[in-house]
């Protein structure tokens, strides 16, 4: 593979005037190397990404970028202009120092690495220095490859010892830091237990803002005498940071353009959460703003489910699950791709569910035999709108399964993924197999362009295997093996699930309600909860009378985490801190919407306590659901969709007698621990809400 920059791709005196002049004359060169395959293409995707956010920095930097169908290999093209070129750069100042930066739609990891340690470099005032300073196109190729030193002494291991006063690279490095300042000497300044922040960038494109966002955090964060760990979520994936630095962590910053994959870890500390660029120009205000949160005991509020779901798998850019975790075993990555499949499956569960829920309480159930309102529709008659509401609903639910299997795909293998996994998704319906259908489609379509990506093809095919070669490879394994091999062994399981549901009563059901109730109580919205939730939903895509109850079963008991939360916070607020206080006013309107996360800050902070806790009220929850014989076809929605459940009485009893038991129990465990500090205040209440309790 061709190096990333050659002399051929550097403009030591580029002549123009404006960024879409600058951008093209580096991207001709690009297409000179023969790198390029549609020059208007390419320049039509950096157009974008331009519009997306200006790419222009303080300090006379610009860093166009984008990942783009139409280039062959990764490629940088570096310009530097005698007269400036206005990129939007928050300083005002026009960028000399131009890097047009083009990645393939698949591009090696290996490469997107180089590419986010050049971002990196960008912070270091000797490298932009001796960029400023190069005469020789070839000398500039290989400074910026970093085949060697940008100046004599200085190396990006340095930089950090070398800024200037003020902690920025643009001024110049001082032969040595001042007094009082961060450089060789820090560790010995540095407290004995210095405030601990864990950071998570990102940017649309995963290429540049992620990188030096990242540098920049940790720069400010050598200055002022804080240990920073940064985890960047860019195109060359994530490795996440490790539990136990987010546990003993002080504070977290979140500078991000894109959802922040696994975002829950950080629940219940002070956080700080701005856009990306807010890191890259203004890293050292960040880091104050979230040590005076931290001094405030404030928290991270809890958001509610998002199309990338609780867990925050996903996102816009790189791979799904962000790659295996150092010393991930197959059981963690394989329950990471279902969640991935799960997460995205959510919002047409709500949507769909809904929508024929809606119809329901118009129309009754009868409705569902409706004939199309494409054919039949009179704007004054109810029924027509409960059965426009009923196919539109139906419509959404008809992607369960295929969006399921697509996204399960996705998780393993990226975007290749997703047109063979939507395609054995659909087979799954067609052969009636249903939810578990879905689940092993996408796990053979995500193993199947695994397998496509891993064969060695030359790089003059690359740019056409992401859109042509694997779809088409992908789909037809994935369908010949639904098809023929194992749709209709699935098909026969599903159909003997399905039965054995509609055949359960008595204790039978009353135990597999209790089963559910506590999963979803476990790990509030983590993957044990997705599991009971992804069950329940699978049901409704073939309803009957046992998976309409599981269904209730599984939507009361995560009502009761956060309901218990807020009661107890109400009858026994003294045990509580100001902020869980203040937290359990809004559990109760999460509670009542069926959004299980809202009792996560609670659980951050006594998890010993609360979780079990919160587990016995589900519990007792789900079997009591189950016992009554109570009934559901939304599958969200909480209080609100009460009207439709088949005995709302008996159900609304079973949510308040686990909400009850969870109370009791998390008051009578904080009282206890209460009693054993000697009848002080709680340690919660000394420590303030983000100071994990020891049993």
């Amino acid at each position: 593979m061709s190096e990333l920059i050659t002399a051929e791709l550097v403009d030591l005196d580029l002549s123009a005037d404006t960024r879409e002049a600058a951008v093209r004359s580096l991207a001709e060169r690009m297409a000179g190397a023969g790198r390029v395959t549609d020059l208007d293409g390419l320049l039509a995707d950096v157009a974008a990404r331009e519009a997306q956010m200006p790419t222009g920095l303080e300090g006379g930097i610009a860093i166009p970028h984008c990942r783009s169908e139409h280039v062959t290999e990764p490629t940088l093209a570096f310009g530097r202009s005698g007269t400036g070129i206005d990129f939007g750069a928050p300083d005002g100042r026009p960028a000399d120092l131009v890097f047009l930066i083009a990645a393939p739609a698949g591009a090696h990891s290996d490469h997107l690495t180089i590419l986010s340690a050049l971002a990196r470099r960008l912070a270091d005032g000797d490298f932009t220095a001796a960029l400023r300073g190069t005469a020789d196109a070839a000398a500039t190729a290989a400074l910026v490859r970093g085949d060697r030193p940008p100046a004599a002494g200085a190396g990006e291991k340095e930089s950090g010892e070398k800024e200037s006063g003020d902690g920025t690279a643009r001024d110049g490095a001082p032969d040595g830091p001042p007094e009082g300042r961060t450089g060789a000497p820090a560790q010995e300044q540095a407290p004995a237990a210095p405030f601990r922040i864990v950071a998570v960038t990102s940017c649309p494109t995963g290429i540049a803002h992620t990188y030096m966002a990242a540098e920049a955090l940790e720069r400010a964060g050598r200055e002022a005498g804080v240990e920073v760990t940064v985890e960047t979520q860019g195109s060359a994936g994530f490795t996440r940071l490790d539990p136990e630095v987010v546990a003993a962590a002080d504070g977290v910053i979140l500078a991000h353009d894109v959802e922040v994959r696994e975002r829950a870890r950080f629940a219940g500390k002070p956080t700080v959460d701005v856009g990306v660029k807010a890191a890259v120009n203004r890293p050292a205000e960040l880091i104050e703003q979230v040590r005076a949160a931290a001094a405030r005991g404030e928290t991270a509020p809890v958001a509610a489910p998002s199309a990338a779901g609780a867990d925050g798998t996903g996102g816009a850019d790189g791979r799904a699950g962000g790659g295996a975790g150092p010393g991930e075993g197959f059981g963690s990555r394989l329950r990471r791709y279902l969640m991935s499949g799960v997460s995205y499956m959510v919002p047409f569960v709500a949507a769909g569910g809904l929508l024929i829920a809606l119809s329901f309480a118009l129309g009754g159930y009868e409705i569902a035999n409706a004939e199309s309102v494409a054919e039949h529709f009179v704007w004054t008659e109810t029924e027509s709108w409960a059965a426009l509401l009923n196919q539109i609903g139906g419509a959404a639910f008809g992607f369960l399964v295929p969006v399921l299997a697509g996204y399960i795909a996705y998780g393993m293998a990226d975007r290749p993924g997703l047109v063979p996994g939507f395609v054995g998704g659909a087979v799954a319906v067609t052969v009636e197999a249903g939810f578990l259908g879905g689940l092993v489609a996408g796990l053979i379509a995500g193993g199947v362009v695994t397998a496509i990506q891993r064969v060695g093809i030359p790089p003059t095919l690359r740019g056409i295997m992401p859109v042509l070669v694997i779809p088409l490879l992908g789909s037809a394994a994935v369908g010949f093996l639904m098809f023929v091999v194992v749709g209709e062994p699935i098909a026969a399981l599903q159909k003997g699930l399905t039965d054995w549901l509609s055949g359960l009563s008595g204790s039978n059901a009353a135990l597999l309600g209790a089963v559910l109730g506590l999963m979803m109580c476990f790990d509030l919205g983590g993957p044990l909860n997705k599991v009971a939730y992804a069950f329940a939903v699978g049901g409704l895509t073939t309803p009957t009378d046992g998976s309409l109850k599981v269904m209730a079963a599984v939507m009361a008991a995560g009502m009761v985490p956060p309901l218990a939360m807020a009661l107890a916070t109400t009858v026994r607020g003294r045990l509580f801190t100001r902020a869980e206080r203040e937290n359990g006013k809004a559990a109760w309107v999460l509670g009542a919407s069926f959004i299980t996360e809202g009792a996560i800050p609670f659980a951050a902070a006594d998890p010993l306590r609360v979780i079990p806790s919160v587990m016995a009220g589900g519990a007792v929850t789900g079997a009591l659901s189950m016992a009554f014989g109570s009934t559901l076809r939304a599958p969200h929605g909480g209080v609100f969709v009460v009207p439709l459940i088949g005995g709302p009485l008996l159900y609304l009893l079973a949510i308040a007698a686990g909400t009850a038991v969870a109370t009791a129990a998390v008051v009578l465990l904080k009282s206890s621990r209460r009693t054993a500090d000697g009848g002080g205040r709680t340690a919660s209440a000394e420590t303030g809400p983000t100071a994990p309790v020891a049993a």
